[in-house]
């Protein structure tokens, strides 16, 4: 992947990361990779273990990423091709396991001794060995320094490196508490039984710190597993198989084998392994897990058809096309995993208490600690350390870390439940402040399949005749318009070969012209036939008039600059599109129709659809100037168009949606797709942003308010150490929890309107 930036090539790498702790991690890795020459960007996601590279090749390559990396104390490799089953991430979640039940059935003696300390040992008998302060330094120590072990490595990298992470603080914390405990065991030891010293132990405060660490740890991880189930839900939708034709030879192989070209057969009930078309047979397709419409689509040969799609009833035979990484399905996964593995501009927050979080909770602590021992409990070293121990381990960068990528993976990820695929989490934080939406019509508003309903010729002309030397020069034109003047054209023509058409031209948002049976014929708009010098009789004028009324596009015809004719071309409304534009009007957005339509026709869609801003007779090239102009007025504008022809405006606008129609999936130019052709998806998508915004202020919220209360609280000591580590555990399992609500929201539709059918990963 490659994107330029003036005369620079810059390209982007993802590397997955291994041994981040907490948000101060990331942002150190962050940084340390931004400083290396030929880095332009790196994006470091807590949540995802990814960092997103762009960078200079001729200056700097991946190895030099890696070693930056590693140099800082993590690992780091090219990110690898994911799989549904996920087993190396299935594998960590099942040694994180072990490790907590091995920490936790050495730590349950260690609690239960502290009944003793609240008084409860009649009510809950204590054996006498559990308080014997040897045993339980025999418990305590392969829980600090085995299951522990991988606290002190990150925390002795991060120093090594001139950092500091979580692993300090629970280092700290810990050491503190399992340091003090063994000189008072020592101590009581050297004095005998009947010295008068009662030992006071901290082992149960140590064990059950990095206890409830782990489970910690292990409840994000599962959490965080569940806001990754859009990725694997995709990747379930791939076919494992294919089968080929290969010479006469009829062969089953992996669908990773398959070569564009090659001829794959699929029978019925199948599904289909790759992007092709039909070169034989006929069936019906059931492509719901990319458009969202219940119907299945006839296939004929000739016609497209997308891999993850099921066959019905049929046989074909369709020759490969689009493979591996090009198919539409993959297309729609690299932008589930970019939106997820992006930043959001608002974790700027986050990333910069990060970079200072740990020394500043350490000098907090050591303050705390010195003030007790000095002033408040004078002389009280295990009040003290108390203290310091109860600071250090309530502290926690991780909820700050995890707070907007974690919802910005289970936003995107729901919203692509529902068709919508977002490029990045810019994009989905940016389109909640859209404030006017702008609308191309054709393909957007109205279906995008034009059909001719009129033709008027001129006096002396046959109606067939006009037809066929229209529909012979347009079907040289791409335009929607265009293609149901020839489609009408060849079905009348039963199966006879349209006129040949010399010197074909085609002038954008004009009309095309060109040479049929030896006449000079053009066809067009109105402006653009007069501007050519062809004079429009009065009565073709009021048929023109009366057509637009009616919202049909006149398309007039004229032959060595003499009219010939008007055919006219109607493109019916979606049925969705006034009841969605009503949703985006209750939302409080400003809408606009701007369309190359003359005004007449235009103003006939728009009040059909309830549009009272209009702009008609913009160029393709002009378009993306209307939103210019929006945006200089102030306005935050979304571009809703077709993706191609609608290219310039998507890119000009601060939000670019494209209809894609799952298929087309036009990514390049967007920076949101939605796979239905239906607008519903564009309130859906605002929705969408909207809720994840939402949700991302409270996690900021609570878990600064967190650190905010907690840390004085513990400062001040009012917290028992393991109170505190069980609040610093949950802390950030709260917030990812409160992330996965996001894949609960439920798009919006007023009474009477269609549901959202069921497409891509609810199937």
């Amino acid at each position: 992947m490659s994107s330029g930036d003036g005369l620079t090539e810059f390209e982007v790498v993802t590397l997955e990361l291994e041994g981040m702790t907490c948000a101060a991690c990331a942002a150190r890795i962050e940084k340390g990779l931004g400083k290396l020459p030929g880095v332009k960007q790196a994006n470091v996601n807590f949540a995802v273990e990814t960092a997103q590279v762009r960078f200079d090749p001729a200056e700097v390559d991946v190895a030099d990423m890696i070693g930056r990396v590693e140099k800082l104390g993590y690992k780091a490799h090219p990110k690898r091709e994911r799989t549904a089953d996920d087993a190396d991430q299935a594998g960590k979640r099942r040694e994180q396991k072990g490790r907590l039940l091995f920490s936790a059935l050495l730590t349950i003696p260690l609690v239960w001794a502290m009944a003793v300390h609240f008084g409860l040992g009649q009510r809950l008998p204590v054996p006498s060995v559990f308080t014997d302060p040897w045993f339980q330094w025999v418990l305590a120590t392969p829980v600090q320094f085995v299951i522990g072990w991988p606290f002190y490595a990150g925390a002795y990298k991060a120093v090594r490196s001139g950092g500091a992470n979580m692993d300090v603080l629970v280092v700290l914390g810990t050491t503190a508490a399992y340091g003090y405990s063994v000189y008072e065991t020592v101590r009581w030891s050297l004095a005998g039984e009947h010295g008068g010293h009662a030992p006071e132990l901290y082992f149960e405060t140590s064990a059950v710190l990095i206890t409830l660490i782990l489970l910690g740890k292990w409840l994000e991880s599962a959490a965080k597993g569940r806001s990754t189930a859009a990725i694997r839900s995709l990747l379930r939708l791939q076919a494992k198989s294919a089968r080929v034709l290969r010479g006469t030879q009829e062969t089953e192989i992996s669908v990773e084998q398959v070569a564009v070209g090659d001829i794959v057969l699929i029978k019925p009930g199948e599904k289909i392994p790759v992007d092709g078309r039909v070169e034989a047979g006929g069936s019906d397709v059931d492509e719901s897990m990319l458009t969202g419409e219940s119907l299945p689509v006839r296939k004929h040969p000739g016609d497209a058809v997308f891999g993850a799609t099921i066959n019905g009833g049929g046989y074909l035979r369709i020759r490969a096309s689009k493979v591996g990484a090009d198919t539409a399905l993959a297309q729609i996964l690299r932008a589930v995993e970019q939106a997820q593995g992006s930043k959001a501009p608002i974790q700027r927050i986050a990333d910069g208490i990060a970079g200072w979080f740990v020394p500043v909770v350490v000098a907090i602590a050591a303050a705390s600690a010195a003030g007790s021992y000095f002033w408040w409990e004078q002389g009280d070293a295990a009040a003290s350390i108390e203290r310091a121990i109860a600071v250090l381990v309530i502290a926690c960068p991780c909820a700050l870390g995890l707070a907007t990528p974690t919802s910005i993976m289970a936003g995107s990820g729901r919203a692509a439940e529902w068709g919508i695929l977002f490029k990045g989490g810019e994009h989905l934080e940016l389109t909640h402040r859209v404030d006017t939406i702008v609308f191309d019509k054709t393909g957007t508003i109205t279906a995008g399949k034009p059909a001719l309903t009129d033709i008027w010729p001129a006096p002396g002309i046959w109606e067939s005749d006009l037809l066929r030397r229209v529909g012979a020069l347009e079907a040289l034109s791409e335009h929607p318009i265009a293609a149901a003047i020839a489609a009408e054209a060849r079905s009348r023509a039963a199966g006879e070969p349209l006129p040949e058409v010399r010197e074909f031209r085609a002038e954008a948002g004009g009309g095309v012209s060109g040479v049929v049976e030896g006449m000079r014929l053009a066809a067009g708009t109105a402006d653009w036939t007069k501007r050519l010098g062809t004079r429009i009789p009065e009565s073709a004028a009021a048929a023109l008039h009366r057509l637009e009324s009616e919202g049909k596009t006149a398309v007039l015809a004229s032959a060595d600059g003499r009219w010939i004719g008007t055919l006219a071309v109607a493109d019916a409304i979606r049925p969705t599109s006034r009841a969605a534009l009503e949703r985006l009007r209750g939302l409080g957005l400003e809408l606009w129709l701007v369309t190359g339509d003359n005004e007449p026709t235009a103003r006939a869609v728009a009040s059909r659809v309830g549009i009272s801003r209009i702009r008609a007779g913009v160029l393709p090239a002009d378009k993306a100037k209307a939103v210019a102009e929006l945006q200089a007025g102030g306005r935050k504008v979304a571009m809703v168009g077709d993706g191609i022809n609608d290219a310039p405006a998507l890119a000009q606008a601060d939000i670019g949606i494209a209809m894609g129609g799952g298929a087309d999936v036009a990514l390049e130019t967007a920076d949101v797709t939605l796979l239905r052709n239906d607008l519903h998806g564009v309130a859906d998508a605002i929705l969408a942003s909207r809720l994840t915004m939402k949700n991302i202020r409270q996690n900021l919220f609570w878990a600064l308010a967190y650190n905010c209360i907690g840390i004085p609280i513990a400062a001040a000591g009012y917290l028992e150490p393991w109170i505190a580590g069980a609040a610093m555990a949950l802390s950030s399992v709260s917030v990812v929890l409160n992330s996965l609500r996001l894949q609960r929201m439920q798009p919006e539709r007023p009474a009477g309107s269609p549901n959202a059918k069921r497409t891509l990963l609810q199937r």
